[in-house]
């Protein structure tokens, strides 16, 4: 099924196609504080509906995943990196898509404070 997503005031928005059968909630210390429940897929199937300046990044840690957000609104659209085998992933804020029922999604708990 195609999706698309976006920020709040639509500065950031984007497109991709998939199956959820769950999303991701972590509790690191930057996914504790916004809320945001995450879907992977491989990052070129996201594919932009605005400029990719659109968004701007934030990184902490080991500053290995950019975190895109939304410089006019703040909200958390999606975030880029890499997955243990090297591929480019991206992270859906699966609340940022349209027309999702995210009651009817299973959520995984990850412990991301772990890592």
């Amino acid at each position: 099924m195609k999706y698309k997503a976006s920020c709040h005031c639509g500065q950031v928005a984007f497109e991709f196609e998939g199956e959820f059968k769950e999303a991701l909630a972590c509790n690191c210390s930057m996914c504790q504080r916004r809320g945001s429940l995450l879907w992977f897929l491989p990052r070129e199937q996201l594919q932009l509906l605005t400029p990719e300046d659109a968004a701007a990044r934030y990184t902490f840690n080991k500053h290995v995943i950019q975190h895109r957000f939304c410089p006019r609104c703040g909200i958390h659209a999606y975030g880029e990196g890499q997955d243990p085998k090297g591929q480019q992933v991206a992270a859906v804020n699966v609340r940022c898509v349209e027309g999702l029922d995210l009651d009817a999604l299973p959520i995984h708990h990850f412990d991301g404070r772990a890592l």
